[in-house]
């Protein structure tokens, strides 16, 4: 369930990343028709830095069937560069950024997840080279979206604990811890972080 650091400076990984120049997409729902495999290499790529700092999210290791099982335990959304269709190489050349709303799952929720009015994303990645270009942004403001559209007024998630550059992240958009939980698949403690969402501050 946690997120990747997306402003991460102290790994070798993030010390490849610069600030990226802005990029033209779009962001739309996955398609039956999407190839799930470069979905499963953009998780990987995302959550290195973390790998490297010796934890254990389960996106930055899952194999592809995995990644289409949770793919389909929700509501995925991509973010592609403009193009023609979707076959599958077209697909991954295109591909930038995914996140997750309300992923259904066999281990037990956090009591917040389970809550009146919240909502919860997960499996948000965005491919290392173009972080701060506005993707990750523009996720954010999709499912912010969704969750105003559900009738739903706060919107969660779940991050590893150790990583304290990624709760300053979230923080800056408005995120509060909540609560923490510990997952039976990852190797740390998660921090349940969640932000109240109006109409007015969907799509943001």
């Amino acid at each position: 369930m946690d997120t990747p650091d997306t402003t991460r400076t102290h790994t070798p990984l993030a010390a490849r990343v610069t600030p990226a120049a802005a990029v033209e997409f779009e962001v739309r729902t996955l398609l039956a028709t999407d190839p799930i495999a470069p979905i499963t290499a953009l998780l990987h790529r995302a959550y290195a830095g973390q790998l490297e700092q010796g934890l254990a999210p389960l996106a930055g290791r899952q194999s592809i069937e995995v990644t289409r099982q949770r793919c389909y335990r929700g509501q995925t959304f991509v973010a592609l560069r403009p193009g023609r269709g979707s076959p599958s190489g077209d697909f991954a050349d295109r591909l930038l950024g995914t996140i997750l709303l309300q992923e259904r799952e066999d281990a037990g929720f956090p009591p917040w997840f389970l809550r009146t009015g919240v909502t919860h994303f997960s499996q948000f990645a965005v491919d290392p080279l173009l972080q701060r270009s506005g993707v990750g942004r523009a996720l954010l403001d999709r499912v912010e979206q969704e969750t105003v559209s559900l009738g739903c007024t706060e919107l969660a998630l779940s991050m590893a604990e150790p990583d304290a550059p990624l709760r300053a992240y979230y923080e800056r958009r408005g995120y509060r811890v909540v609560q923490t939980w510990q997952w039976p698949y990852t190797n740390y403690l998660s921090l349940i972080m969640s932000k109240p969402v109006t109409a007015a501050a969907g799509g943001s």
